[in-house]
């Protein structure tokens, strides 16, 4: 079984780095009236986490399947619900810059979707996804 690590220290104020012990590290923090902060929020950070692991994976799965995508762009919107305070839903713009029939792509998303270890996660939260495909060709 694979292990992943992560560490947080306070650096100061609201700062906190975030170290994957790999020698990666980011800067999370809260912003303050007057004050956009150094970083995103540990919940943007998930969010971003959710673009960024779909994007990953929608390439792997591409060529496995011998497709050639030639541009990808996620772009998420989350709803974070104060009664939960969390988030609870997100709507997905997906632009596949691809030569590729609509079934193609379709199971394309399907095969991501079921390979996206942060997607997995998101869904057995609970969270409400909606995914808008889109497709642009050269």
């Amino acid at each position: 079984m694979a292990k992943l690590n992560a560490k947080a220290r306070i650096i100061q104020d609201n700062q906190i780095i975030l170290d994957n012990t790999r020698a990666h590290s980011t800067i999370a923090d809260q912003p303050e009236e007057n004050f956009p902060g150094l970083g995103a929020t540990p919940l943007e950070l998930c969010v971003m986490s959710h673009a960024g692991c779909y994007a990953t994976i929608c390439k792997l799965v591409a060529r496995r399947m011998h497709l050639q995508l030639k541009g990808l762009e996620v772009s998420v919107e989350a709803v974070k619900s104060p009664e939960v305070g969390t988030i609870v839903e997100e709507t997905f713009d997906i632009t596949f810059k691809i030569e590729a029939t609509a079934d193609q792509i379709q199971r394309l998303h399907e095969h991501t979707l079921r390979n996206c270890p942060v997607g997995i996660l998101y869904e057995k939260a609970g969270v409400n996804i909606t995914y808008n495909l889109r497709t642009v060709q050269e």
